[in-house]
C-alpha cells in the first residue's frame, strides 16, 4: 500500500462539496486500503478523500475500539440525536485543537467498497468521527464548529487525564 499526501488548510478541495463514487471497482478498494494506511501512518482515527485531494465521498474511521475500521461511501447522516461537546482536531490542520458542539448519536447510511448499503449507528466519540469525517465530504471544516481553541498546556494536560 502507499502513504498519501495529505493536503492541508487553505487547499481549495477541502471546502468543496464531494461528488457521489459510481464506481465500486478497484480503483476504490486501492484508495481506501491507501487511505486506511495514512490514517494509521499519521495516527489519525479518520481520512476523508478530500484530505488526500480526491473530492470523492469516501471516508474511514477507526478509533481503535471493537467497531474496527469502517469505510463510508456515500454516507448520509439520517439520524442524530442529543448533543456532546469535546476536543477536535484534524490531519488537515496539523497541530490545531479545539471544542466542538456535536450529536451525541448518529445513524449513518452509507456503502461498502463493493456498494452494498449499510447504516451504522453511533454514540459518543464514534459519532464524533463519523460526523467531523462526513462534514468533510460537505466541504465544512471543523474550524467553522469550534467554540474556543486549545492552547498546547490545556491539551497535555487532558492528555495526562486519560
Amino acid at each position: 500500500m502507499s502513504i498519501l499526501k495529505i493536503v492541508t488548510y487553505p487547499a481549495e478541495v477541502l471546502e468543496r462539496k464531494c461528488e457521489p463514487v459510481t464506481e465500486f471497482d478497484r480503483n476504490l478498494a486501492r484508495l481506501l486500503n491507501n487511505m486506511y494506511d495514512t490514517m494509521i501512518e499519521e495516527d489519525g482515527v479518520g481520512l476523508a478523500a478530500p484530505q488526500v485531494g480526491i473530492c470523492k465521498r469516501v471516508a474511514i474511521v477507526d478509533i481503535g475500539d471493537e467497531t474496527g475500521t469502517i469505510e463510508l461511501i456515500n454516507p448520509e447522516v439520517i439520524e442524530e440525536k442529543g448533543t456532546q461537546t469535546g476536543p477536535e482536531g484534524c490531519l488537515s490542520f496539523p497541530g490545531l485543537f479545539g471544542e466542538v458542539a456535536r450529536s451525541q448519536f448518529v445513524k449513518v447510511s452509507a456503502m461498502n467498497r463493493k456498494g452494498k448499503p449499510f447504516v451504522i449507528e453511533a454514540t459518543g466519540f464514534l459519532a464524533r468521527a463519523l460526523q467531523h469525517e462526513i462534514d468533510h465530504l460537505n466541504g465544512v471544516l471543523f474550524t467553522s464548529k469550534v467554540s474556543r481553541y486549545f492552547e498546547e498546556d490545556e491539551l497535555e494536560e487532558m492528555e495526562g487525564e486519560e
